[in-house]
């Protein structure tokens, strides 16, 4: 195909217009041009020679060259030349050089002018779709109006101006039904590159679309002057919310709630009537559970911080306020702290009590052969175990009401005589059960904790050096978004994870393992990480 000086401003100007209407470079396009004659020269020439084009962006003349190089070794002798055969083209030629021979003129046939053209249009897409996803990945967490373009199998196909997005059902509302033509406002939850072009994925359930709506809503919002620390939702039904005001002649609830309710009214207009709870944050856990649990009252919160669990106790009208319908006041309550709630009435729990307390007293009966009313009095004194009798300054129990020194001693006396009676029977236990002596000879295992560990298949030092500190201890593992309890060996003797640390790799340090030094770096390890997390110790500006 001949380029006259006429059809030269034309290919200039077909760029030029196809880059605008694809808002895309006009380089793009010209490069896209240049690609497609090279193509059509080679398959009028030969599809192995390295054949270039060259568009001049400001006279649009065309030019098309074939290039040899010239190396050691020849593979490929169509663009490919030994330096002495490249010696009848070039002065002194070297490795590396260049050979350029400029094609002659050529008309395109048909099926080679279809063939540019087809690479014309992919790679205008291909930088069409480069162009949106740098556009659109960058204002993901953003809310985006766009225009329902049609619906494919449920899910809502939206125009977004220069691109179009999937908002699926399941990220709808309920009750939501949308036409062809509706406007509709949504969340960017993601931004995908693939193969098919940028995959741009909407949301109007998600908890950032509310929070997104407040910072539209509410100025002190978008000027950071309160700040959204949670949000919980159940789409369409019921979410709350967690605010908090850094300035304290603000109140972030009012704030958010406007001049009778018309800010937050609006936010509830456009996620179809769902009714929000806003509620101040508060970095105390168990106070900021009480806020989340509103309008149920609570008469007492116990917080488990290594369960990542809140026991609360609400009174026995208010149990059913405090669950809500269907579970949805304490599933909310629960996903706006972080935290596994477990909620009891009063009566509930005073029973829970009763019964831990009648255990107490009967296992102190049974142990110390003493008679209800001292085993209640130590219970109620806060006494659970034989330990506590048995090695606790004599004041302790001398401050208990009716006990003067001679019960005081005769106690404790009962109690060591039970352990001794215990752990007698837990070192036979534990040596029928094949324990052999260097584990009985480690420092801070108990006799019974020795046998519990050789029911589970531990039998000498170096078996229990291989334990982790959690299988000792007991943990917590997070499956499907839920904490999962893991029973340790040693949990029922109330071993802490840095204890049973501790004893691990003591026994580690004891076998040769690791050294005094390996055990000091790894301390100094652990520290510095404990500071990183919690902001300690960084002198950044």
């Amino acid at each position: 195909m001949s380029v006259t000086s006429a059809n030269r401003l034309e290919l200039l100007q077909i760029a030029d217009a196809v880059a605008r209407e694809k808002m895309i470079e006009p380089k793009l396009v010209i490069e896209a041009m240049e690609e497609s004659y090279a193509k059509a020269a080679r398959s009028r020439f030969g599809a192995e020679l390295d054949i270039r084009a060259k568009i001049d962006p400001k006279t649009g003349e065309l030019t098309m060259t074939r290039v040899r190089t010239v190396v050691d070794e020849v593979e490929n002798g169509f663009q490919e030349m030994l330096p002495e055969d490249a010696a009848a083209y070039l002065d002194d030629p070297k490795v590396g050089d260049q050979i350029i021979d400029e094609l002659p003129q050529f008309d395109m046939g048909r099926i080679a002018a279809q063939s540019a053209k087809q690479v014309i249009m992919q790679k205008v897409r291909e930088a069409e779709r480069e162009r949106q996803y740098e556009e659109f990945k960058d204002r993901m967490g953003e809310i985006i109006n766009g225009v329902v373009k049609r619906t494919e199998y449920g899910n809502i196909i939206v125009d977004v101006g220069r691109g179009e997005a999937v908002l699926r059902r399941d990220q709808l509302i309920n009750r939501e039904a949308y036409r062809n033509g509706d406007r509709i406002r949504a969340y960017i939850r993601d931004v995908r590159s693939e193969v098919r072009g940028p995959q741009i994925f909407l949301s109007r359930t998600a908890p950032e679309f509310m929070a997104e709506l407040f910072k539209m809503e509410v100025p002190e919002i978008y000027d950071g002057i309160i700040e959204i620390k949670a949000v919980a939702r159940d789409p369409g039904s019921r979410a709350k919310i967690g605010v908090i005001s850094y300035d304290n002649s603000i109140d972030p609830v009012g704030a958010c709630v406007g001049m009778r309710g018309s800010r937050v009214q609006a936010v509830v207009n456009e996620l179809q009537g769902e009714k929000i709870d806003i509620i101040p944050w508060n970095e105390d856990a168990p106070t900021f559970l009480v806020n989340a649990l509103q309008p149920a009252e609570v008469s007492k919160v116990v917080f488990d911080e290594d369960a990542e669990r809140i026991e609360v106790v609400v009174p026995d009208d208010q149990l059913s306020l405090a669950i809500g319908r269907r579970g949805q006041n304490v599933r909310l309550a629960s996903q706006l702290t972080g935290f596994d709630i477990d909620i009891m009435t009063d009566a509930e729990e005073s029973e829970r009590r009763q019964r831990e307390f009648a255990e107490r007293s009967n296992h102190f009966m049974e142990t110390m052969n003493v008679d209800e009313m001292v085993a209640q009095l130590l219970v109620s004194e806060g006494f659970e175990t034989l330990e506590e009798v048995a090695f606790v300054e004599v004041d302790e129990l001398l401050g208990i009401e009716g006990f003067d020194a001679a019960t005081a001693e005769e106690l404790q006396a009962r109690a060591r005589e039970s352990l001794d009676e215990l752990n007698q029977k837990a070192i036979e236990k534990a040596q029928a059960l094949g324990v052999q002596q260097d584990l009985f000879d480690y420092e801070g295992l108990t006799p019974q904790m020795i046998e519990k560990l050789a029911e589970d298949g531990i039998l000498n030092l170096e078996e229990f050096a291989k334990c982790a500190d959690w299988e000792l201890a007991g943990g917590y593992t997070t499956i499907d978004g839920k904490r999962v309890k893991d029973d340790g060996l040693l949990e029922q003797f109330d071993m802490s994870l840095e204890e049973a640390q501790n004893l691990v790799m003591g026994a580690r340090l004891q076998l040769g393992w690791v050294t005094e030094e390996e055990l000091a770096a790894q301390a100094a390890a652990a520290e510095a990480g404990e500071q990183d997390e919690t902001g300690e110790g960084d002198t950044g500006a």
